[in-house]
């Protein structure tokens, strides 16, 4: 019997900020972004009449809470920067201006925070389903993408 596998995909929308330290563009300054994030998961139908989610890889409801809950309630409406850069200087004048602030340990271009979200993600699935894709519009008509199977470890 052939195996059969289908990949879903569900699409998320978060406003963020961010600035590249040490970028020798615009981008060094802190600016925003009306983020898409498109997570694609891949694994086999469940199988199980009894099964109150037969026929479905992963129901959208159980993929949107762990993006909501690793990805957008962590990013959304927050301020994005290195936290080994001199960036951090500046954080500590946000925050004590009550700004919401993610400090992370690397330089928040689309593609380092696609690496950071697949891991974050990969955390949560259950067992019979992986992460296949994931694609991170960061305007209107540019846009990053991660691949599990370009992943080599």
């Amino acid at each position: 019997m052939q195996k059969k596998v289908i990949r879903i995909t569900k699409h998320f929308d978060f406003e963020s900020a961010h600035a590249l330290y040490g970028y020798d563009g615009k981008c060094k300054n802190i600016h925003g972004h009306s983020y898409h994030l498109y997570v694609t998961v891949i694994g086999t139908p469940i199988n199980d009449l009894n099964h109150v989610k037969n026929g479905m890889v992963l129901d959208f409801g159980d993929l949107k809470k762990i993006v909501k809950d690793e990805i957008v309630d962590v990013f959304d409406h927050a301020t994005i920067l290195n936290k080994n850069s001199p960036h951090a200087e500046l954080a500590k004048d946000l925050e004590g201006h009550a700004h919401r602030l993610v400090m992370v340990p690397y330089q928040p271009t689309s593609e380092n925070m696609l690496f950071d979200f697949a891991e974050r993600i990969k955390k949560q699935l259950p067992q019979n389903v992986s992460l296949h894709s994931l694609k991170l519009f960061e305007t209107a008509n540019s846009y990053a993408e991660w691949f599990a199977a370009d992943q080599v470890e």
